[in-house]
């Protein structure tokens, strides 16, 4: 069995790949964050998802250190066989485009300070796809979701409410749309990725589903939502997952997924 060795376990995506592999079986390196032996031994295959998110603002040389210089590190000094780099699709975002495609040039602004995080996980997928000799491979996450408590994302509070509160004034707008892909499905792309992954992977639904959208979902089975504000949003770009789906991944539907957790509270 092949070892896999996944770097930023302590959170989110990271802490449920972990348990995904684990009831699989697999042979697993889980290393502490700083643990120099990421560069004295064998690492197998690597499935990297350290990085900051909210706070890369106020931490931008956290932010640089985690998504670009231990990829610069590990592509010049450490032994692994496959390398998986978890990056986002904002990264589309500022492209103009209406559809993000895996194969586009990026577009990114490099005067604003909320560019950091997309410039710098432009550069990680640069050394990943350029620097590793063939062995690595770019995951770009959609808004990834769950139900557990403390998960984050706006999706994932939201969630998290229902059970305890069935009127809630959310602080957002009907129009925002996201693409949201459960953390289940992320898992299993990754380690498809880990095993025969190539160039840039959109990790995503596809679909983009909208604030509104999933309020009907929570008002159809007797919740009340109601939104602080009521500015338009345009919506993001839609990304391409047909790469993902020849990989196997189909992700199951965030409103089918809401309809289903909404119905079995109510039975409760």
């Amino acid at each position: 069995m092949t070892l896999t060795t996944v770097i930023g376990a302590q959170g989110f995506v990271g802490g449920r790949l972990v348990e995904r592999l684990t009831a699989e079986g697999a042979e697993l390196h889980v290393p502490a964050k700083g643990d120099p032996d990421l560069f004295t031994r064998p690492l197998g295959r690597v499935i990297y998802c350290a990085g900051l998110t909210a706070d890369y603002i106020q931490r931008p040389f956290d932010t640089v250190a985690a998504h670009v210089e231990l990829v610069s590190r590990l592509a010049r000094d450490a032994d692994f066989e496959r390398f998986v780099y978890l990056s986002s699709i904002r990264l589309y975002d500022s492209g103009g485009a209406d559809v993000g495609r895996e194969a586009q040039p990026l577009s990114l602004a490099v005067d604003n300070p909320r560019s950091l995080y997309d410039l710098s996980k432009a550069l990680g997928e640069n050394l990943t796809l350029t620097q590793m000799g063939g062995r690595g491979t770019v995951a770009r996450l959609a808004n990834v979701y769950d139900v557990r408590p403390g998960d984050p994302g706006f999706l994932p509070e939201w969630l998290a409410r229902a059970p305890g509160e069935r009127e809630m004034d959310l602080d957002s707008t009907p129009s925002v749309a996201r693409d949201y892909i459960h953390v289940e499905d992320v898992a299993q792309a990754l380690i498809r990725m880990a095993e025969a992954g190539e160039g840039v992977v959109n990790v995503a639904s596809g679909e983009l589903v909208s604030n509104a959208q999933i309020a009907a979902c929570f008002e159809a089975a007797g919740w009340r939502i109601g939104f602080q504000r009521a500015n338009a949003v345009p919506p993001p770009p839609r990304v391409e997952v047909d790469r993902l789906h020849a990989l196997g991944v189909r992700p199951r539907g965030v409103l089918d997924y809401v309809a289903t957790y909404l119905a079995e509270l109510s039975r409760r």
